[in-house]
């Protein structure tokens, strides 16, 4: 890289959105935070804007708006709050990568308009190709912008295929870690707590992220991603679980090798690479020593106690709002877990039981995401207030 790119960072205060800003750190001659974006964290997204001095510093919660206009009045930096805002800010001129690292449904639309206006997108939002991939898909098809993935498996395999003929993809081997809960009985997962869920035992991630890698969700997410990412049939793409978190993912070709791609379990690698565009920065950051570890394994993971893996190919085979009823779903039962109103294997039947009650759409337009995801929601919250799932 040999110019100063200027990134738009929505969730500016999460796991993803403050490693970004190590980077940022880590090479100030190459890029900087021209737009910070955050969604209910004011507090943080004020130090961060203090300290980064972005052009525009935005808040999604519009009732913290007065804190952020007041603590940054005496700043040239602009301000504003609300979804309207963060949309627009994705098409300013002056922003020439975004890095969409929030979390969930509410990165989908910004990401869309992200597309139109022609943005480089490193994309740690899984959700809005989960949600959204065939629209996603049709409007790269008239954009100049690019996708690079963030998330470490979609990373990993996005290097394997640099220089690869597409056509020689045999498979997408997906690894994970297999959570917390990866030894423990189908009995034992009736009685764990929230406190148990957030105990990941290789990743430092947010909250929701984590309750997902602990029921597999993020997993059968990741697969969707993948589809979509790659272009590449559900059929031919698998998870396998690897404790150790080393290899991140692999590719088998069609002449039987394979290729993978191996690091520490650190975020900080994969944004690196997709914030230099795929050129590989130089770093003093921690090295992966092969001889620390003299065994890495696998496993084949249980569908049967993980059933939300499965919701991956229903999805796909499916289409349609499905992937969109999923997210919905499951983020309502995963805050509620959080909040400990339901237990941990309610989150899978409440999302089974949304998918069965809000209507199929086959060929989702943007406004039928939208009712979905609202409809859907509203469905959830109901039953797991009635208690009724």
């Amino acid at each position: 890289m040999n110019y100063l790119n200027k990134i738009a960072l929505l969730g500016s205060t999460g796991s993803i959105g403050t490693q970004t800003l190590d980077i940022i750190d880590e090479y100030p001659d190459l890029f900087k935070a021209e737009v910070l974006i955050a969604g209910n964290n004011v507090d943080k997204l004020i130090e961060q804007s203090l300290k980064y001095k972005p052009t525009h510093a935005i808040i999604a919660n519009e009732s913290l708006y007065p804190k952020l206009r007041d603590a940054l009045a005496n700043t040239p930096i602009i301000t504003s709050c609300g979804s309207q805002a963060i949309c627009e800010a994705m098409e300013l001129e002056s922003v020439d990568t975004v890095v969409t690292a929030a979390v969930g449904y509410s990165g989908l639309e910004p990401t869309l308009r992200a597309i139109s206006a022609g943005k480089k997108i490193a994309l740690a939002n899984k959700e809005t190709l989960v949600v959204a991939g065939a629209l996603v898909t049709e409007m790269l098809k008239t954009s100049k912008s690019s996708i690079i993935p963030v998330d470490s498996e979609h990373s990993a395999i996005y290097q394997c295929l640099v220089g690869e003929d597409k056509n020689a993809i045999n498979k997408l081997i997906i690894t994970a870690s297999g959570g917390p809960f990866r030894t423990k009985s189908a009995q034992e997962l009736e009685h764990v707590t929230v406190t148990d869920a957030l105990r990941h035992p290789n990743w430092s991630m947010g909250a929701k992220i984590t309750i997902d890698s602990a029921t597999m969700l993020n997993k059968a997410f990741e697969i969707i991603e993948a589809r979509w990412l790659f272009d590449v049939e559900a059929g031919k793409i698998e998870a396998i679980v690897h404790p150790q978190s080393i290899i991140h993912s692999m590719v088998e070709f069609t002449d039987g090798s394979i290729k993978a791609q191996l690091g520490l379990p650190d975020m900080h690698l994969p944004i690196r690479y997709a914030l230099g565009e795929t050129t590989r920065l130089t770093t003093d950051s921690p090295r992966l020593s092969i001889k620390d570890y003299s065994t890495l394994t696998f496993e084949q993971p249980d569908t049967q106690k993980f059933p939300c893996l499965n919701l991956a190919y229903y999805a796909l085979e499916q289409g349609g709002n499905t992937a969109c009823i999923i997210n919905a779903a499951n983020e309502i039962a995963v805050a509620a877990f959080l909040d400990s109103r339901i237990k941990f294997l309610d989150i899978y039947r409440i999302i089974t039981q949304s998918i069965q009650y809000i209507p199929f759409i086959e060929n989702p337009t943007f406004d039928d995401y939208v009712n979905t995801n609202k409809e859907t929601r509203k469905y959830a919250e109901s039953i797991i207030s009635n208690h009724s799932f």
